[in-house]
């Protein structure tokens, strides 16, 4: 008997081949590891070839994983283009989306090129900076909305995710164990800073702030060059970097909720349809 090749396994195999590892190819499908290894050994074997190389740093595709990818990427869009066009949903215009570097990183890409599959139409002009930033240009209407991050328990507001903050380090970085503390954190506004602070203090650990910026490179490149310890959202650590907890003598960092924020109470259509778009795909952690 035949088999065909499964959208939702198409699908997972590029969140794979784009992330490159399984863990953020299953937080962007949202899946668990287990549930994507079964789907990917399913995909190998209606199409009867390994796709994918298993390594301790993660997965790389095969030939044929290569072949099937440029396969998949076009039947994915054509799949999404029909279905919205069936629906009546495809929309034109140009739309301004704004979030912070670590989301971009992670998410951006994947939601975008979803939500272009389904309105080639529409031109989108993306935009990242801090939180604090964003509601700036939000109330200025310089952007149509944003992905923001919140207060893990703030009030009123629709978290779409949570995200875990977490010390991070390189390997063997001599900056763990210095007194003061050396500290590479982002907008001095923004929670990923004022949190890492209150909770030192609350410890009763000495401090200094050696790099803030908004840059996700920056504080990702001081953290590499071992001079400092920096702050990020567990999804947008680097693998070749260390995750730092209480053994190491760090105290728990409250974590931050994933929100949209719209500049105006009564959106357009297509401010709307971008909306519903991210809530239904963002993945939940």
């Amino acid at each position: 008997m035949s088999q065909s090749l499964d959208i939702d396994l198409l699908r997972s195999f590029v969140a794979i081949a784009e992330t490159g590892v399984l863990g953020q190819a299953a937080l962007r499908v949202g899946r668990t590891q287990s549930a994507l290894s079964m789907q990917m050994q399913k995909l190998e074997g209606i199409v009867a070839q390994p796709l994918l190389h298993r390594t301790g740093r993660g997965v790389t595709l095969t030939a044929t994983g290569e072949r099937l990818l440029v396969r998949a990427n076009e039947l994915l869009r054509r799949h999404d283009e029909a279905l919205a066009e069936l629906r009546g949903q495809q929309l034109s215009g140009v739309l301004r989306f704004s979030c912070p570097d670590d989301y971009a990183v992670v998410f951006l890409p994947y939601l975008l090129r979803g939500f272009a599959s389904l309105h080639p139409g529409v031109q989108l002009e993306v935009m990242c900076a801090p939180t604090p930033r964003l509601h700036e240009l939000l109330a200025r209407h310089a952007i149509d909305l944003a992905l923001v991050s919140v207060a893990a328990d703030a009030a009123g507001a629709e978290v779409i995710r949570h995200e875990p903050l977490v010390w991070v380090a390189q390997h063997g970085s001599a900056a763990v164990a210095l007194d003061p503390l050396p500290l590479a954190l982002g907008a001095p506004d923004a929670l990923d800073h004022l949190l890492p602070r209150r909770a030192l203090e609350a410890a009763g650990r000495a401090y200094r702030l050696a790099y803030a910026s908004s840059s996700l490179s920056g504080l990702v490149g001081m953290a590499r060059s071992g001079q400092a310890v920096t702050v990020l959202t567990r999804t947008a650590v680097p693998e070749d970097l260390r995750i730092l907890d209480a053994d190491d003598g760090f105290p728990e960092l409250p974590g931050v909720g994933v929100t949209l924020a719209l500049a105006r109470e009564a959106p357009s259509a297509l401010t709307a349809a971008f909306a519903a778009h991210v809530r239904k795909f963002l993945p939940a952690a």
